[in-house]
């Protein structure tokens, strides 16, 4: 799965936009997901604070975690889930 997947299913699912950032740095509120030096990563952005960072090597081990953590909100803050349709 590379990110252009990964938007393309979000966009599918109507997962509301102000849930994620695919652009890393700082975006309150949002999971996040961004490239770096050594690979990508995965945090919860808060007041300038990455929360819960997760590295990987690949883009797809970091689609299908970012994938999960949007899914885990989903479920917990709307009740909504695509698990038995993805």
């Amino acid at each position: 799965m590379t990110v252009k997947d990964l938007k393309k299913f979000f966009k599918e699912h109507l997962v509301p936009a102000n849930v994620y950032s695919f652009k890393g740095g700082n975006h309150k509120n949002r999971i996040c997901m961004g490239r770096t030096k050594k690979g990508w990563e995965i945090y919860f952005s808060d007041k300038k604070k990455k929360i819960g960072l997760m590295q990987f090597a690949s883009e797809s081990e970091a689609c299908m975690r970012m994938k999960e953590e949007v899914l885990k909100l989903m479920e917990q803050v709307y009740g909504l889930s695509w698990r038995n349709f993805a």
